[in-house]
């Protein structure tokens, strides 16, 4: 498998300082699975190359797996007993090629240069090519993890033989990112995210893989649209690991969305005047909705980490606030979030955090003024969706229901959004205007409310807003 790295910087070659590996030089480092060797195809003062080629040994692997303690995924290419000798892992970069990265270029991945120290702060012009990646949801996913830090991304699918196109694209990716970035920067980004998009780890995932992972994304993965995403996979799936990761990751954005709602929809499309993130306009429309219909007693509806309770909070109009979410990890980051220990004891009664599945029916959600669904039902697979609007409009019944989802019109102003992607890996379902302007009638006609609708964003005259709201008035 193999790994390329290019630079215009003149003179070129001082990418042999940064990496901390001579051009002049062939170099060779025995790792768990084989051999990795770093040589430059090309090594000028207007361009050089260096690349990392890593030669895996079959046998070195299927005894690395045999040391292990993980279980495997069935997913995962070993995960049957001839499966540990014929695989793709020689070929494809994986988590293997990270891990190899990090052994070889340890020095550069901390941003360190003895001969060259200024440089190795400076964002340089670099390319990365990645010739064929084992990519779990194709060019989409890949675009959406690199898009955000800065890369161009340029990926193809490779077909899965070239003389048969009708058998269609195989699962691996011809990988090109091109920007402007600091070599150690380029290498976390590479480091943390080839495992997460080859999403079958080769080795036992630790405890200590949650600080290796923050580690690697410092100053970039706290802000990450898909950070979610990325951290699930990059742990394997192991909750718990996650769990406290996500709440490590939290702690850098204390005003950050909750992790339910984290998406591609909170990047705004490439602007270069400042202004409100999506997020924060859809809190402030939903905040403004509450007070039109003059609710005092608000309850907030799969809540996540607490972002819009922290804006309630903050208006003394709002004399009861009550947040409700599935996940215990989503209300242990809201009750953070809130400081519910140190708040004064008068403002500690106005909130009160239920552990609550929307899917049924909650005698503790009775009799409210107002509820919120922001940026929830889109999370829901459709046949579970007449579950929630029974709990919600059927028996809970407050007087007002505001609802925000994304409007998937608009998802074509997204650079980087693959045609047919949706903008969070977890949404099931994503409605136009006038798919989401049915259900909102359907649900007045079925349980006794009116509605009216708007959007919130900027206003395209062609896909209209980013997000669409409605607020239900019980008649």
């Amino acid at each position: 498998m193999l790994l390329t790295l290019t630079t215009t910087h003149q003179p070129a070659t001082d990418l042999g300082h940064l990496l901390v590996k001579h051009p002049d030089r062939a170099h060779a480092f025995e790792v768990p699975v084989g051999t990795a060797y770093v040589f430059y195809p090309e090594a000028g003062e207007q361009r050089c190359t260096a690349a990392l080629l890593l030669d895996v040994d079959p046998l070195k692997l299927t005894a690395a797996r045999g040391r292990g303690r993980g279980r495997q995924s069935a997913s995962t290419p070993e995960s049957f007993t001839l499966g540990r000798y014929v695989n793709d892992r020689p070929y494809a970069a994986s988590s293997l090629l990270a891990s190899a990265l990090s052994r070889v270029y340890r020095s550069a991945l901390r941003g360190e240069s003895r001969d060259r120290p200024e440089l190795a702060a400076t964002a340089i012009p670099l390319e990365v090519r990645v010739p064929v990646l084992r990519c779990r949801g194709g060019v989409a996913v890949a675009t959406r993890l690199f898009t955000p830090l800065g890369w161009e991304v340029t990926a193809t699918a490779v077909a899965l033989d070239e003389q048969h196109p009708q058998w269609g694209d195989s699962r691996y990716v011809d990988l090109t990112l091109t920007g402007t970035s600091r070599v150690a920067e380029a290498l976390n980004h590479l480091y943390v995210l080839l495992p997460v998009l080859d999403d079958a780890k080769h080795y036992w995932v630790a405890p200590d893989e949650v600080d290796k992972l923050l580690r690697a994304g410092a100053g970039w993965l706290a802000e990450h649209p898909e950070r979610a995403l990325i951290v699930r996979r990059y742990l394997a799936h192991r909750r718990a690991l996650a769990g406290q990761a996500l709440e490590r990751l939290a702690a850098q954005r204390p005003t950050d969305e909750p992790v339910a709602d984290d998406g591609i929809d909170d990047a705004p499309a490439r602007d270069p005047a400042p202004r409100a993130s999506l997020a924060a306009r859809r809190r402030e429309a939903v905040h403004a909705a509450l007070v039109d219909a003059g609710a005092q007693r608000v309850l907030d509806l799969g809540c996540g980490g607490g972002a819009l309770l922290a804006t309630l909070i903050g208006d003394r109009r709002f004399t009861e606030i009550v947040g409700t979410d599935v996940s215990t990890q989503a209300l242990a980051l809201a009750a953070r979030r809130l400081r519910l220990d140190r708040l004064p004891e008068r403002q500690r009664h106005r909130v009160t955090l239920h552990q609550s599945a929307l899917t049924y029916r909650d005698e503790r959600l009775r009799g409210y003024d107002a509820a919120v669904l922001m940026e929830v039902v889109e999370h829901l697979d459709p046949p579970r969706l007449p579950a929630l609007e029974d709990s919600v409009f059927g028996h809970a019944r407050p007087v007002t229901v505001v609802v925000t989802t994304p409007n998937v019109e608009h998802n074509v102003r997204y650079e980087g959004l693959a045609p047919g992607a949706f903008r969070h890996a977890d949404h099931r379902f994503e409605w136009t205007r006038a798919e989401f302007a049915g259900w909102v009638d359907r649900i007045c006609a079925t349980y006794g409310y009116s509605a009216a609708l708007r959007g919130v964003g900027d206003d395209d005259p062609e896909v209209g807003a980013p997000t669409q709201l409605a607020v239900f008035t019980r008649i």
